[in-house]
């Protein structure tokens, strides 16, 4: 096993990655057609030693640079993460580099809390029901998605609503709603059902619609509207009231940190979701046992990469206090990910160093 204390970081090499989904994605209560996949800034730190790690990025890398050529260790610490500022672009690669290093998973850096296997949804069933536009497919389309997951080892799903805040008129798209949770409830007894809103909804069309899916035994509704204490109560009451098991999930949107403690605090959130790249897993590191005090549970959103997935589903094993992980089905070109496994709706990480993601060959940018 190397030390840490070895390294010396000697370069950084932006890189570019591309996803690409099995499916066109359609839209959600609030953004048009997500497509068939995108390309993704990321970068590769090496040390003087030759050791190296990478991650994806989200951001700017300016000023990362003034890296190169310090210790390892002044930038990061294996115990709380990236400790530089000016690192904090690196977070993943910094991640990767010293659980390699160090021969260990990154689960095992984090400190191996949690189960090598954590339940992993599907978060992939959009409004697909409304393209294309000129001759919609209709249901049909989100049953045959629901399909093609659950073929692929997911055993949960969670369905995009709130059509009719933008896309169909208001009573027609809640119907829709309805009609579409209903429908994959119906067609998927044994499945978990998670509906997201992407804060498509009023405090009260939420109730509402919770009255209509009573029977469904939803998991949890996702970002129903935007996070304030008074809607929140509204919601909270009416669960508690109606002796509903269904978990309110926020924090994804624009996340205020402070607020989100203060309203979670109040016990008005189930579960944090927070973007395990855009708030980043030394955030994460930093804040997870906070939320374990509140006992408030985490799950970070991971649309739409599936290496995001594959890095929650390492936060989950290390950090533990992960509920479940956001499935992006896909792909990523150039990079290997067979060494994690979904299968009948749980996905295990590999005992293997760093996020054990090999890219080969690396493509520059």
């Amino acid at each position: 096993m190397s030390s840490l204390a070895d390294h010396r970081i000697h370069q950084i090499e932006p890189l570019t990655v591309r996803t690409r989904y099995p499916r066109v994605v359609g839209r959600n209560a609030r953004l048009g057609s997500h497509g068939s996949g995108f390309e993704t800034n990321a970068v590769r730190v090496l040390t003087d030693q030759g050791a190296s790690g990478w991650g994806v990025v989200e951001g700017s890398l300016a000023g990362a640079d003034s890296v190169v050529g310090r210790p390892l260790l002044e930038v990061f610490d294996p115990a709380t993460g990236v400790i530089a500022p000016e690192a904090l672009p690196l977070d993943f690669a910094l991640h990767d580099l010293a659980a390699t290093i160090t021969d260990v998973p990154v689960a095992t850096l984090l400190g191996g809390a949690g189960e090598r296997s954590v339940t992993c949804y599907s978060g992939a069933i959009y409004f697909d029901d409304l393209d294309p536009e000129d001759t919609p497919r209709g249901l049909d389309a989100v049953l045959a998605n629901c399909a093609a997951d659950w073929a692929a080892g997911y055993r949960a799903f969670k369905l995009k609503i709130g059509r009719g805040h933008r896309w169909m008129e208001a009573e027609a798209g809640f119907a829709r709603d309805i009609e579409v949770t209903r429908l994959v409830r119906e067609t998927y007894p044994d499945a978990r059902i998670l509906v997201d809103a992407n804060n498509g909804f009023t405090p009260a069309q939420t109730v509402r619609f919770l009255q209509q899916v009573a029977d469904c035994d939803l998991f949890w509704v996702e970002e129903p509207f935007h996070e304030e204490s008074d809607g929140l109560r509204v919601l909270r009451d009416h669960l508690l009231s109606s002796g509903s098991r269904t978990l309110i999930a926020d924090g994804e949107f624009e996340p205020d940190e402070a607020q989100l403690l203060e309203l979670a605090s109040a016990g008005l959130i189930d579960v944090m979701l927070m973007d395990v790249v855009s708030y980043g897993l030394t955030a994460w590191r930093r804040i997870m046992p906070v939320l374990a005090d509140l006992g408030v549970a985490a799950s970070p959103h991971a649309w739409g990469m599936p290496l995001k997935t594959l890095y929650a589903a390492q936060m989950a094993a290390g950090l533990g206090n992960v509920l479940t992980v956001e499935g992006v089905p896909g792909t990523t070109d150039t990079v290997e990910a067979t060494g994690y496994l979904l299968e009948d709706g749980l996905i295990t990480v590999p005992d293997q160093p760093g996020f054990a993601l090999p890219i080969t060959p690396a493509t520059p940018t």
